[in-house]
């Protein structure tokens, strides 16, 4: 298959320009890309297992682990046992978390808003579905390897 017929690497580009403006809208903050992605989703799912949020956040358990300690070392999150589930460690953020994610995402989203922008609704919605698309022939053709 010629180079330029293969959609991966438009797709890799993309991932890779969108990781690069987001890693510099939260460095600031001094947060990394898989840190912000931690705090956004203990935002919105306070109590959540490291398990759930590495699932939630795309990355292995044991990658999960690395960035909890992190956060934790430094005060942003904070991790209790489950009342009834005592080997399960319930994860919140702290206020100085919250903070931090605040201040990160009031950058990181400019970017979100600016691709957002670029497209009508009914074409982030094709977008979105089309990508779907792709992870689907994804998975498909790396289950027939």
């Amino acid at each position: 298959m010629p180079a330029d017929e293969r959609l991966g690497l438009d797709i890799k580009r993309a991932e890779q320009a969108l990781i690069a403006a987001k890693q510099a809208a939260v460095r600031p903050a001094g947060l990394t890309v898989p840190q912000y992605a931690t705090l956004l989703a203990l935002a919105g799912n306070p109590g959540i297992s490291g398990a759930a949020l590495a699932r939630v956040c795309l990355v292995t358990p044991q990658a999960m682990t690395v960035v909890l300690k992190n956060l934790e070392e430094r005060g942003l999150i904070e991790r209790s046992p489950h009342p009834w589930h005592r080997s399960v460690l319930e994860t919140r953020l702290t206020e100085t978390g919250r903070a931090a994610l605040e201040a990160a995402d009031e950058r990181a989203v400019v970017i979100e808003r600016a691709i957002a922008a670029e497209f009508s609704a009914e074409e982030r919605k094709t977008l979105r579905g089309l990508l779907a698309r792709c992870n689907d022939a994804i998975a498909r053709a790396a289950s027939e390897l």
